[in-house]
């Protein structure tokens, strides 16, 4: 069969050049969401008088009938039909006969793939706040278990002050909470309805717009039709949010590396989440976390990729905008390998509290509340500052810390010391006194995991 838009043409298309433009080898993954973008507007077809109903039912079987053959991975989609939407239109005149032919009325291949596209990522955009909230309820269960585990808490990776392990974790469900938050906001973005703009005029034929909507659940309507074949903002967002997610699961990846390194030794991750060395038998390597780690840059590769696409494109349709599939399908599925991995392997995880412990009582993180200490005395934080300087670098100088300095040492640096310096010090004081809104302490931290719940049972 010759090509259905062949009528103008006087010579066959280059292979090469076929194979080159066309998009049917990754595009075919729209396949749902062509056909039932396709229901809809031969249903709207049909109710409008614009074509007989019984041609609509006709039509509505044989795509029924396609999706089956689908399905069942019974089609082969063809390099010379070049997209999704042609291999589908020649599959439905090959299986009704020209009938078939009278589903692209009042349509063009522009509003059809804009709307195949908003109807492929509100599903993915939905199945990823799903895996997001699995991925927080992984960390609540770990946080729950270890509100009163103590970890060193850093900044510049050096130990600063300890903290309560489970307010370390939680720190990460907050972030992911935040880009949920996105996700379903920008749903609002992407569920607007680019169908019935044809190729970028509208069309001739009294469609009904809202009732193509209702049928496909789309709450907007494009009101400009050639914002509506040429908008790939909807896409822009999604891949934006997708690589922040991919940075915060990346920043956690990096925290799983280290904490179950032999230096740190805060974790162990489990077995069938690591991998072997071919040639050092004793080696446990943390290959998931790493690899999540490595794929963000793929994400980030996909946003600037289209960005860069879009940044010169006059309006409204040009054919740059094909190269708009392949980076969104594979943030989708990167977005939805990482998530499904990374909530067991938070789960499955063993935290090694002795170890965490040990490394606490052997550093500086508790400087801080000496100071704090003798401000209550009253004299100046910044004067307290220097003098807590002076008794850091004393102890590393005497190989001591400072739970092991004797009463009388801190006294060379200030008379305002007394016995009490040694429960200041002890790391569960450290931790209870920050008590304050969004604080360490095992109260706020409490508050801040029910916190939590409450949002996720929203």
């Amino acid at each position: 069969m010759s090509k259905l838009w062949g009528g103008r043409f006087t010579k066959e298309t280059n292979k090469l050049v076929e194979e080159f433009t066309a998009s049917i080898p990754f595009d075919q993954k729209l396949a749902k969401e062509d056909i039932a973008g396709s229901l809809a507007h031969v249903q709207m077809l049909g109710e409008c008088g614009i074509i007989p109903m019984e041609d609509a039912e006709k039509i509505k079987q044989g795509l029924h009938s396609i999706k089956e053959m689908i399905d069942r991975n019974e089609v082969e989609f063809l390099i010379e039909d070049e997209d999704i939407h042609m291999n589908i239109e020649k599959l439905l005149i090959e299986k009704i006969g020209p009938t078939g032919g009278k589903l692209h009325t009042g349509r063009s291949r522009n509003d059809q793939v804009a709307t195949d596209m908003h109807l492929y990522l509100r599903t993915k955009t939905t199945d990823l706040i799903k895996l997001v909230e699995d991925v927080q309820k992984a960390l609540i269960q770990q946080a729950k278990e270890h509100i009163d585990t103590l970890i060193p808490g850093y900044t510049h990776l050096q130990r600063a002050q300890p903290v309560s392990f489970a307010h370390h974790l939680m720190a990460y469900f907050w972030m992911f909470e935040r880009d949920k938050e996105r996700l379903i906001d920008s749903l609002k973005r992407i569920n607007w309805l680019p169908l019935g703009s044809g190729a970028l005029a509208g069309t001739t034929f009294p469609i009904n717009r809202d009732r193509v909507a209702e049928l496909l659940g789309f709450e907007t309507i494009y009101p400009n039709s050639m914002d509506a074949v040429s908008d790939r903002d909807f896409i822009l967002e999604f891949l934006s949010i997708g690589s922040i997610i991919m940075t915060h699961i990346s920043r956690l990846s990096e925290e799983l590396v280290l904490w179950s390194s032999q230096e740190f030794q805060f974790i162990e991750l489990d077995d069938s989440f690591c991998t072997g060395s071919s040639i050092m038998p004793q080696k446990k390597n943390p290959d998931v976390p790493e690899l999540l780690r490595g794929k963000t840059g793929r994400t980030y590769g996909n946003l600037i990729g289209l960005l860069t696409v879009l940044k010169g494109l006059p309006l409204a349709y040009n054919k740059d905008l094909q190269e708009d599939k392949e980076g969104m399908f594979d943030t989708a599925e990167t977005l939805e390998g990482s998530l499904k991995l990374l909530a067991p392997m938070i789960k499955s995880m063993t935290v090694n509290k002795d170890v965490m412990r040990k490394a606490i009582n052997h550093d500086f993180s508790n400087a801080t509340d000496i100071a704090d200490y003798l401000v209550t005395k009253g004299l100046p934080f910044r004067e307290a500052h220097e003098v807590i300087g002076k008794i850091v670098l004393y102890a590393i100088q005497s190989n001591k810390f400072l739970l092991n300095l004797k009463l009388e040492e801190y006294q060379q640096f200030s008379s305002l010391f007394g016995e009490d310096i040694y429960e200041v010090l002890a790391p569960e004081h450290v931790v209870s006194v920050r008590n304050s809104f969004g604080g360490t302490s095992p109260e706020q931290v409490s508050e801040q995991i029910k916190l939590a719940e409450e949002k996720l049972n929203k």
